[in-house]
This record gives C-alpha cells, sequence and structure tokens, in this order.
C-alpha cells in the first residue's frame, strides 16, 4: 500500500483527495518506480485544481515529474537499484504519474540519473528546467550567439524562465528578463538578468514591426508578449516558444517572419528522442552545482501540493517546487 493524490471527476465535478492505493491499481507499465521526489510544474497546478483540461482519464494521479529508485523492472535497460528520473512524455497525464510514492511508468523516456545530480536536485530540474535546456539548445541551434545581442525571457520568475535565464547567462548571453513582480527583481539579478522590463510593458499593442530589440527569446507566456517579441525580434533572430501561461492565442503578421527572416521555434518536452533527452540531462547536470538548485527550490512535503497548486497558477511561485513524496 501506498499514498497518492488521486483526482476523480464526477457528474462535471473535480476532486482530488489523499488515498492508499495498492501496486495493482497502477497501469501495466515496463518499470515500477519508488518515488523519492516529484515537482510542482504549472501543469500539474492545472490538474490538481481543475483549472485545466490536463489529464485524460479519471481516476489518475498527476504529477508528470518524478526521481526515484527501480523496485522492478520488465526491461534490460533498467534493474532494481537504479535511481532513474522521469519527465513529462504522458506521466501524470496519460497514465499516473508522481505525486504517488510508486509508480509504473513506460521505459521510453525513463533515464538513469546522471551521476552528478541527486534526485532531489533531479526535480529542481523537472519539466520546467528540462524545457529552458531544450528552448536554450534550440536558439542554439539556429545559431544564436552570445554577440548578436540580447535574449528576451518572459515569465521570468517562474520555473522555465529561472532556469532559463541562469543556463544563457551562463553561457554568456546578455539576458533581458521579464517580470510582474517587483519584489523579485534582485532574484533575475542573481540569476544573471542584465536586464528588467514590466510586464505591463510588454502587453502594450505591437505594430506588425518595431524596432529591432532582440536576437532571441525564450517565451513562456504566449499572448499579446509573444506578439510584441515577434515585432521587436532582430532580422534573422528566433523565438524558442515554450508555454501559454498568458494565452494560447496569437495575433501577428506574417511580415516579421518574411521581411526579418526570422523563426518561431516551436519547444515540446515531450517529444524529444531518447538521445537528445540524455543529451539535455547531460547538459544540464554539467552546467550547476548542488547550491544553484538549491537557490532556485523549496521542498514542500505531500500534504501541501493543494495549498501549492493554487499557488503556481494564480502565479504566486518563484523559480521551482520539489515536493518530497514521503513528507508529511
Amino acid at each position: 500500500m501506498f499514498r497518492a493524490i488521486v483526482v476523480n471527476k464526477a457528474d462535471g465535478q473535480h476532486s482530488a483527495t489523499f488515498e492508499n492505493w495498492q501496486e495493482d491499481q497502477l497501469p501495466n507499465k515496463a518499470v515500477l518506480v519508488k518515488v523519492a521526489y516529484s515537482s510542482l510544474n504549472f501543469k500539474d497546478g492545472l490538474a490538481v485544481t481543475g483549472k485545466g483540461k490536463i489529464l485524460r482519464d479519471y481516476p489518475m494521479i498527476p504529477g508528470i515529474d518524478l526521481a526515484g529508485t527501480v523496485i522492478e523492472s520488465k526491461v534490460s535497460e533498467f534493474a532494481a537499484g537504479d535511481t532513474v528520473v522521469l519527465t513529462g512524455a504522458g506521466l501524470g497525464e496519460d497514465y499516473c504519474g508522481g505525486y504517488a510514492q510508486k509508480a509504473q511508468v513506460d521505459a521510453d523516456a525513463l533515464i538513469k540519473l546522471p551521476p552528478t545530480l541527486s534526485a532531489h536536485n533531479a526535480m529542481a530540474v523537472g519539466t520546467a528546467g528540462f524545457t529552458a535546456m531544450l528552448a536554450v539548445a534550440a536558439l542554439q541551434k539556429a545559431e544564436i550567439t552570445p554577440e548578436q545581442g540580447p535574449i528576451i525571457v518572459t515569465g521570468a520568475a517562474g520555473g522555465v524562465g529561472s532556469i532559463a535565464i541562469a543556463i544563457l547567462a551562463k553561457l554568456g548571453y546578455s539576458v533581458t528578463a521579464v517580470t510582474g513582480r517587483e519584489q523579485l527583481h534582485q532574484y533575475l539579478r542573481d540569476l544573471g538578468a542584465t536586464n528588467i522590463i514590466s510586464r505591463a510593458e510588454m502587453v502594450r499593442d505591437a505594430r506588425p514591426l518595431e524596432s529591432q530589440k532582440w536576437a532571441g527569446a525564450v517565451d513562456n507566456v504566449g499572448g499579446p508578449i509573444l506578439t510584441r517579441i515577434i515585432a521587436e525580434t532582430m532580422s534573422n533572430g528566433s523565438i524558442a516558444s515554450c508555454g501559454l501561461a498568458a494565452s494560447h492565442e496569437l495575433h501577428t503578421t506574417v511580415m516579421p517572419f518574411i521581411l526579418r527572416a526570422i523563426k518561431l521555434l516551436g519547444i515540446n518536452s515531450t517529444l524529444v528522442t531518447r538521445q537528445h533527452r540524455l543529451h539535455m540531462w547531460d547538459q544540464l547536470s554539467d552546467l550547476f552545482d548542488t547550491a544553484f538548485w538549491q537557490s532556485i527550490s523549496e521542498t514542500i512535503g505531500f500534504s501541501q501540493i493543494p495549498e501549492y497548486a493554487e499557488k503556481i497558477t494564480n502565479g504566486e511561485i518563484r523559480g521551482r517546487v520539489v515536493v518530497d513524496v514521503n513528507a508529511e
């Protein structure tokens, strides 16, 4: 028997309750994992609170990330005792996820934890950090170099934004952070942001082409802010689009893409080959030490998940939240 948060929906009513489950209630997957830590992402907040259509079936254990130890495996790639990490790839959406003390998971996106990362630090990374690494790698592949000009990062104080700023700064880029929370300006500077502008400035209506300001961007919010970034991106610039916290809508024209040859790069942390997934995790493990991951995260107990799910959907979380599934 193990403890889990279980989401149900009946007669249009959403509920998230703490329950005790048996292993045979879990889906029949390749690897059984004893979960040590999970994390809290915006998508998890939507799933737990019922504010978004995240879950594909009910009852469902949410939690799109987990790190822990293999109990038993049906595939040769993993053996009992292996320390593993899994982010996204349907976990906590299509099948039962990381908000439980045990999980049965697919092997395709499961990887052995890089030796320089603890399970706790891996969940300080989580889907948010993995997405940030994918976004920066996409800009690099598009040949956006530090010499070309500043990179703008939206949703800067959230998980993806915080880690994207830190990665970019570590790689020598000049970073402009966009936030609506003035009290977090020093936090963003400590991460490596060289300039900070307000969210209010970025939501102003934009013409199809504005003055050229950004060599590239990591956008987590979509909507009118992304519209303005597109209009302000320099010729041959690139924008990594990886979130829609503000809006899924985008009102623009083809002019910036044709007249300035800019690129809009879609980032999906699920649609990643195993080889690329391993490469991204290796890069993340090499970039930062334990002190960094601790500085951008807080750890909560299992019973605090509903409270923090509300906070993250209300834009009240700074950085990353690690969930200790074995602590109250």
